[in-house]
């Protein structure tokens, strides 16, 4: 194999399909990226078995072949390349790749290709397309509620289905870890409708949004009842899905919190960062909301370091009201509001809370209360 191409483009490349390879592998070939050089291409391809990613980059091909070697490796040898500078890969047969650029030499042992895993596709059932933002604000909406106790594997990515929402078809997203709850809607492209209700794993999650940053493109989607595959640009993730029911997100949902608190998002979340500093872990970060006559007074109470409280003005026709939360999941939640005023939807300080954006029904977030 004898190919040339440009640093930037290869660098490009290998940081859409290194980030997929463990640094720790049973099998070694599992720490290696597939090249694949053709017809003025070069493919790379990475696997741990539960995602693949393979994407394309333009190359002047003086001998086409195929190998593997040392993902993160290679990817730190061109990131410490001048920018801009020609890159020559070479195997002559033997066990080693030669790495050329300037007046640097590296050579890099292969491993051969033909052991080199291939993560099935099958057959899709459904297939659509979608603009990037539109997946990315699903994922960046949902991804934060994601659980990570291992346990309950079926809480371990985000549940995407299409369902109808006062009469139009939406694809949603849902994520929850017990303690909190997160689920966004966006139109549902056509194709979409009827699709299995699938469980993306988290790694896939994280991976999908690092590709979707910034792009302003089409998202091509297929799905099946054990794999996703999806088309960003010119590169492919092929992903298994996690096997296992979702719980039934809307019975935890409410339906009749008829107390409205409106506070304004950026004064309400310094607030809650401020007085939880003193917050202790051994109490689950709590801080407790108590409301009364136009005011929000949030406190911390901390046996070993003191107490901390602070004012905050909203607009709540409750005459007295108290609630306690988890600190570090209700700044996840304000986090996620958008628009300018945060509107919380109260029962009584036992029952779950809703929080949604004031006047945006297509992304709402439930959060369980504490005892403070």
């Amino acid at each position: 194999m004898k190919v040339t191409l440009e640093r930037n483009a290869l660098l490009k490349s290998l940081g859409h399909v290194h980030r997929v390879v463990e640094r720790r592998n049973t099998y070694p070939i599992l720490a290696n990226v597939l090249l694949a050089a053709t017809d003025g291409a070069l493919q790379l391809r990475a696997t741990d078995l539960d995602i693949e990613v393979t994407e394309s980059v333009p190359a002047m091909v003086g001998t086409k072949g195929t190998t593997t070697v040392p993902a993160h490796t290679l990817f730190e040898i061109v990131r410490k390349l001048a920018d801009g500078a020609e890159v020559n890969l070479e195997t002559d047969g033997s066990d080693q790749m030669k790495i050329t650029s300037g007046r640097s030499r590296f050579f890099l042992s292969c491993l051969a290709a033909d052991g080199f895993p291939d993560l099935k596709s099958g057959d899709f059932s459904h297939t659509f397309s979608m603009s990037a933002s539109a997946l990315h604000d699903l994922i960046e909406r949902t991804q934060f509620a994601i659980s990570t106790e291992e346990t309950r594997y079926y809480l371990n990515g985000i549940f995407f289905h299409t369902t109808k929402e006062k009469g139009a078809d939406v694809l949603r997203a849902v994520a929850t870890d017990g303690h909190r709850l997160a689920r966004a809607d966006a139109d549902a492209p056509k194709g979409a409708i009827g699709m299995p209700g699938i469980i993306v794993p988290r790694k896939t999650v994280a991976e999908l949004q690092k590709l979707l940053e910034g792009e302003d493109t089409e998202v091509g989607v297929e799905v099946s009842d054990t794999k996703i595959r999806l088309s960003v640009g010119g590169v492919v993730l092929l992903s298994k899905l996690i096997e296992g029911t979702f719980p039934d997100y809307e019975r935890v949902t409410p339906k009749n919190n008829d107390k409205q608190m409106i506070v304004d998002k950026a004064t309400f979340a310094t607030a809650v960062d401020r007085v939880s500093t003193i917050a202790s872990d051994r109490g689950g970060k709590a801080v407790k909301l108590s409301a009364n006559d136009g005011m929000l007074e949030l406190s911390v109470t901390n046996p070993d370091h003191g107490t901390a409280n602070e004012e905050v003005p909203v607009d709540f026709a409750e005459s007295q009201f108290e609630i306690g939360f988890n600190a570090r999941y209700l700044l996840d939640i304000i986090s996620q509001i958008k628009t300018e005023n945060a509107s919380f939807l109260f029962s009584d300080s036992g029952s779950p809370t809703l929080v949604t954006e004031q006047g945006n029904e297509k992304a709402l977030y439930v959060l369980m209360p504490m005892r403070v």
